[in-house]
């Protein structure tokens, strides 16, 4: 394709994505649906490129003042990611010059902001939180693209024999430090195709998620629930760590969701799942299995904010309006999902927001009005302690190099 209609496509998708009226992932899907033409070289250019647009907006908007042209081919000749001979041979000589002064521009001496790239309402927190210097590691980290992890079906394989079968096709993954199951894979190479993943052995699943199954630390034999199970990645997760004994039980909200865990479960070999749609946390299959569980997950809906690495138009998509909403929602499923919990049996709510707002708020206000459930602290859970904060799990792309997750565990008492 001409360098400059490549350039224009970007364009045209970069004004499409800052729409901000669907996730920027379904929107690029979209997108490539419509030009099928599009090589393996131009998509991954296309993507990046409006993926590094959406990390650094606030930057990108700011320089592109002082260029000319549609705002869209200025936002994409600045964040272009892809071969520089390339970009250079689609733009004028005027634009040539422009993207020289704009790289030659010292960014250290930018308002904060233009630096680290978050909505005031996200960055204030944060500040406040983690304090000047950790602040600006974990705005650093959050506008970096986060590695390719997967999970190792032990129903299926062992993680080194895995890791060799990637190895023989060319892939090169090495074990997660923290997750007994993981493999971190270096850029993204094509999976789908390859018999490791399409005979169920491995599964993309990011390693904090996977702590949240070591967390939940399902037996075999056991009653257990994913209560948001969604596409069902924890769900395969727990359903091995049971060896496929037991019952488990996938419950959302969404039936299109559950869809989607179809062919993963086909894949993976277990028989123990078993998926559900319900049409509210209160739905009477809950009330039939109330104190009869052993354990329950609630990865409750959240703000996907520690997943900005990944899914880095939440920031923009997201507010304190869409943040406190969540909160009432994740007040009623925590509630709703505990009553399914048997005397002795163990609860853990989880997120994947890196706000106090929908982590430790939510769980100490759970503690207090519910003093049959009392708190284990996590770090007597799992190892090392250095995942852990207050009592939580607490994982942070800038510290453990993953999506930032929270976790609280209870026990229920007679």
């Amino acid at each position: 394709m001409h360098p400059n209609a490549l350039l224009e496509l970007v364009a045209e998708l970069v004004a499409n994505v800052l729409k901000l009226d669907a996730p920027a992932d379904a929107a690029v899907s979209a997108f490539f649906r419509q030009h099928r033409n599009l090589g393996p070289r131009e998509r991954a250019s296309l993507a990046e490129t409006v993926y590094a647009v959406l990390r650094e907006r606030l930057l990108w908007q700011h320089l592109a003042q002082s260029g000319s042209g549609p705002m869209p081919r200025r936002l994409a000749i600045l964040a272009w990611r892809g071969s520089e001979s390339f970009l250079r041979s689609a733009l004028t000589p005027a634009e040539g010059a422009w993207l020289d002064q704009s790289r030659a521009i010292d960014r250290s001496t930018l308002a904060p902001k233009l630096r680290h790239n978050l909505p005031d309402w996200l960055a204030t927190p944060l500040l406040a939180r983690l304090g000047d210097d950790e602040f600006w590691r974990l705005a650093a980290a959050l506008n970096e693209a986060a590695p390719l992890d997967l999970r190792v079906n032990t129903l299926k394989a062992k993680r080194e024999a895995a890791q060799a079968e990637l190895a023989a096709a060319g892939i090169q993954a090495v074990p997660t430090p923290y997750s007994p199951w993981g493999l971190r894979v270096d850029g993204k190479p094509a999976l789908n195709k390859l018999d490791v993943f399409t005979s169920g052995a491995v599964e993309v699943q990011d390693e904090g998620s996977q702590l949240l199954v070591a967390l939940l630390a399902p037996k075999r034999g056991e009653m257990v629930a994913d209560f948001c199970a969604g596409a069902g990645g924890k769900t395969l997760a727990i359903g091995a760590a049971m060896r496929n004994t037991g019952r488990l039980y996938a419950f959302d909200v969404s039936g299109h969701r559950l869809d989607a865990l179809k062919p993963r479960l086909a894949r993976s070999g277990l028989s123990n799942v078993y998926p559900a749609q319900i049409a509210h946390e209160r739905d009477d299959r809950i009330k039939r299995l109330a104190g009869k569980l052993d354990r329950v997950l609630v990865d409750a809906p959240c703000s996907g904010l520690g997943t900005l690495r990944r899914n880095p138009d939440l920031k923009w998509r997201q507010s304190p309006e869409s943040v406190a909403e969540l909160q009432a929602k994740q007040r009623a499923i925590l509630a709703s999902a505990a009553r399914l919990v048997k005397p002795g049996g163990r609860l853990v709510y989880a997120t994947c927001s890196l706000l106090d707002a929908e982590n430790e708020v939510i769980a100490n206000e759970f503690s207090a009005a519910h003093p049959s459930f009392t708190p284990l602290p996590a770090e007597s859970l799992i190892e090392p302690a250095m995942l852990c904060e207050g009592g939580f799990l607490r994982l942070w792309p800038h510290r453990h190099q993953m999506d930032g997750f929270f976790a609280a565990v209870w026990q229920r008492q007679d």
